[in-house]
C-alpha cells in the first residue's frame, strides 16, 4: 500500500516547488529559519495549526493542505463533496447563474484538471463537430482545443493558442505536482509542432481565439473565474472560463445564432 513521506519531506517539496529557501519561507511567515528546517528535518512536529500557516504561506492547494495533515497525525481539514452534494447548493447555483447569465456568449466550468463540469449552450459552438470519443465523460477543454479531432483544426490561429495553452498547463503541473496535468502536458505537447506564435494584432486586448463556426470567423477573449476564499476542495477546484466576444461580427453571428435556436425550440 501507497504511504506518503514523512510530513517534512512533502513540506520541503513544496517549498522547492515554490522555489523559496528555508530564510525565504521562514521571513514568508514570520517564523524562525530554524523552525523551518526543524519540521523539514522531522526533528519537530509541527502544530496543526503551524502546518496550515506553512502551508497557507507557500499557497498549497485544499487537497494538498489536507495531504500534509495526515502525513503528520492529524484529521483533514478540508471536505470535498459533488457539486451537486445539498451542502453546496447555493455555490452550484451560482455556477449555474453565471454560465446562463453569460449566454449569448459561451461559458463553461471546469475542474483542476480542465475538465468539465458545466456548460453553457452557447459552448456549442466549440463542439460543433467534435469527435464523439472527445465528448465522452470527463470532456477536457485542454484536449478539445488541442486534439486534432477537437476544434483545433477550426481554431485560425491554432499556433498562437498552442504557444499561450501548453506553457499555462506546464507551469499548472508544476505547481500541483499533480501527475495527470503533467501527462496531459505531454499528450498535448505531441499534436505539434513547437513553432514562434504569430504576433498580436494591433486590435487585439487580450489572446484572442479565432475559430471558425457556420461559415464565418468568430472572435474572443477569455476571463478565468475562481471561488474566493473556497473552504471546500470541490469549490477550491472549479473555474468558470467565460469567453467574450472581440468583435461586433462575432457578437452579431452568437446573437443571430442564440435567436434561431430560441425559434426551434419554441
Amino acid at each position: 500500500m501507497h504511504r506518503d513521506p514523512p510530513v517534512g519531506e512533502l513540506l520541503r517539496e513544496w517549498r522547492r516547488r515554490r522555489r523559496l529557501s528555508q530564510l525565504d519561507l521562514a521571513i514568508q511567515a514570520d517564523v524562525s529559519s530554524r523552525h523551518v528546517s526543524f519540521v523539514e528535518t522531522g526533528r519537530t512536529i509541527p502544530s496543526r495549526a503551524m502546518l496550515l500557516h506553512l502551508a497557507e504561506s507557500l499557497d498549497v492547494p485544499l487537497r494538498e493542505r489536507n495531504r500534509l495533515l495526515v502525513a503528520a497525525g492529524y484529521a483533514p481539514a478540508y471536505d470535498r463533496r459533488p457539486l451537486e452534494d445539498p451542502d453546496l447548493a447555493q455555490a452550484y447555483e451560482a455556477v449555474r447563474g453565471v454560465l446562463s447569465g453569460h449566454e449569448p456568449f459561451p461559458a463553461v466550468a471546469v475542474d483542476r484538471r480542465w475538465n468539465v463540469v458545466l456548460a453553457n449552450s452557447a459552448m456549442e459552438v466549440f463542439l460543433d463537430g467534435v469527435a464523439p470519443v472527445l465528448l465522452e465523460p470527463p470532456v477536457n477543454m485542454m484536449r478539445l482545443g488541442l486534439d486534432p479531432r477537437g476544434f483545433a483544426p477550426r481554431l485560425r490561429n491554432l499556433g498562437q493558442v498552442r504557444a499561450y495553452l501548453l506553457p499555462r498547463l506546464a507551469r499548472q503541473a508544476a505547481r500541483t505536482g499533480d501527475p495527470e496535468l503533467s501527462a496531459l502536458y505531454e499528450e498535448l505537447r505531441s499534436y505539434g509542432t513547437e513553432e514562434d506564435p504569430p504576433t498580436a494584432g494591433p486590435a487585439d486586448i487580450a489572446m484572442p481565439i479565432r475559430l471558425l463556426h457556420d461559415g464565418a470567423e468568430l472572435c474572443f477573449f477569455s476571463t478565468i473565474t475562481t471561488f474566493g476564499a473556497a473552504f471546500d476542495i470541490t469549490l477550491d477546484e472549479i473555474a468558470v472560463e467565460s469567453f467574450f466576444p472581440a468583435d461586433a461580427a462575432t457578437t452579431d453571428h452568437l446573437r443571430r445564432s442564440s435567436t434561431r435556436g430560441r425559434r426551434a425550440r419554441s
